[in-house]
């Protein structure tokens, strides 16, 4: 995918000499020889190799994967942070998903679940139901029918503001959007159940939107927290049950869910800061090591190995770590390989709810996710533009890191808040920004491999891996050894 790359003066700047700074952040990294592709290269393969079985979180292949980076981590010099003296911070993730006991008809005859029909949200539902046909209806012509209590079939329609990003490569997206915005006029409409059809532009995407629902949800475990939340039970079926949906009269649903806790596990590393005055401020470099594991085959694979997502930041943070190892900074260096981003965020939310270390000790976030693809010469920078930015002066030491060390020209935008894709909103440094954190998101941006099973090692351009380590080493060290922290930005108001 060739990027757009941005004009603004942001990137003139990035790209631009460096004017008057303070000598610690024009100080070239003591350490970079320690981000070499030959190690990034064995580490990556590694990590992100059909062996780990795509590291799924919630599974025994995350684990594994965590595992295996506690133990690269421990070779590599760095000193566990986690729970208890170890690199591990263990927590507990709440799964809610359908029961598989579950069942469906219509006028009497079975659907098999997630073949004939697939449960859009886990729900307990038991119903016996009338079953109105409206087919395309909407507006007027839907509130004139009389639907209250009542099950309500209809035709799947394109959404009213569709994603206008992506689409070509993701129609899940677009399939997801479109059932969400049926149900929620139905619902609204005062249906008790629905089901939905597909049409022609949504069917192709039942297993690639139905797999997903079938895992269910997945949530940091709280206490008291609601566990099967209350909802209108919906229904999603192949284009080929429309003659059997249209002419049905009556719907029975015995719809359970069932809730338990998964292990998961974020972990946690440090290198103790050299000037006994800093050394309990940290700067934290973030990642995460899960994917989506073993799905749907693709061209004859199942594995998703996630190579890009996230495995490239993993190892270049096995890379920093050897570089602050070696060369300690004044404040210390902290790295926390999340798990569960995929399943929403889950293990840096956790991180931010539990931190290992005062959650005001931590300096600034150096956020990586997928870092090894796209043009060699250029690179995504987030949390640089209001409303996303939160320290002007974090931003402006990792300007000053590229421009010193790595020259890539600055995509900025996919930090306008305008962006579709809202990419801002989708990696690990989320939660921190949102509890006062300054962070700042290193990426090299989405492609054509992005979640499926072609996100392999051998597609990953590990030169500028490299470079994208040492980018976010540069900037570390900048933050490390500056006399002061980088300010928040007075005011600063996180809003999507």
């Amino acid at each position: 995918m060739r990027l757009r790359l941005a004009t603004i003066a942001l990137g003139a700047l990035a790209c631009a000499p460096r004017v008057s700074t303070s000598p610690a952040s024009a100080a070239i990294p003591p350490a970079l020889a320690e981000i070499d592709t030959a190690r990034l290269r064995r580490d990556l393969f590694a990590l992100a190799g059909d062996a780990m079985r795509g590291r799924e979180a919630g599974t025994l292949d995350e684990l594994r994967a965590s595992a295996w980076v506690a133990d690269r981590a421990r070779e590599a010099g760095l000193q566990p942070a986690g729970d208890d003296g170890t690199y591990f911070q263990f927590w507990p993730m709440r799964r809610i998903r359908l029961a598989e006991s579950s069942t469906a008809a219509l006028d009497g005859a079975p659907l098999a679940l997630w073949r004939d029909a697939a449960v859009v949200a886990p729900v307990n539902a038991t119903a016996d139901l009338p079953l109105v046909w409206v087919g395309s209806d909407t507006g007027a012509a839907l509130a004139g029918a009389d639907v209250k209590g009542k099950a309500v079939a209809a035709v799947i329609l394109p959404p009213a503001r569709p994603p206008v990003s992506w689409v070509s490569l993701r129609p899940w997206r677009y399939t997801r959007q479109a059932i969400a915005e049926r149900t929620a006029a139905l619902t609204a409409a005062g249906a008790a159940a629905i089901v939905l059809v597909a049409d022609d532009s949504t069917d192709t995407q039942f297993v690639a939107v139905s797999t997903p629902m079938r895992r269910g949800s997945y949530a940091p475990d709280s206490a008291g927290a609601e566990r099967v939340p209350s909802r209108v039970p919906v229904l999603w079926l192949p284009a080929a049950h429309l003659a059997h949906v249209r002419g049905a009269k009556r719907l029975t649903l015995d719809l359970r869910a069932e809730s338990f806790v998964y292990p998961s596990v974020n972990v946690v590393a440090k290198v103790p800061g050299s000037d006994a005055r800093l050394r309990d401020e940290y700067v934290l470099f973030s990642g995460h090591q899960d994917h989506d594991g073993v799905r749907w085959a693709i061209d004859g694979d199942s594995i998703w190995n996630g190579a890009d997502d996230n495995a490239t930041v993993s190892v270049a943070m096995l890379a920093i770590g050897r570089a602050f190892a070696r060369h300690p900074g004044p404040r210390s260096a902290l790295f926390v390989w999340h798990g569960a981003e995929e399943r929403g965020l889950v293990g840096s939310r956790w991180f931010v709810a539990h931190p290992t270390v005062p959650l005001s000790s931590i300096v600034a976030v150096l956020n990586g996710d997928m870092i090894g693809r796209n043009s060699p010469d250029s690179a995504g920078l987030l949390g640089v533009q209001p409303p996303h930015r939160n320290s002007t002066a974090l931003v402006q030491e990792a300007l000053e890191a590229n421009a010193h060390v790595t020259h890539f020209a600055i995509d900025s935008s996919w930090d306008r808040p305008t962006h579709p894709e809202g990419w801002y909103f989708r990696s690990d440094h989320l939660p921190y920004a949102r509890a006062g954190v300054p962070s700042l998101f290193f990426t090299t941006l989405l492609h054509p491999d992005y979640h499926t099973p072609r996100d392999e090692p051998q597609r990953i351009d590990v030169a500028k891996l490299a470079r994208m380590a040492r980018w976010m080493y540069a900037t570390g060290w900048a933050v490390a050894t500056a006399p002061q922290r980088p300010a928040l930005d007075a005011g600063f108001k996180l809003e999507r």
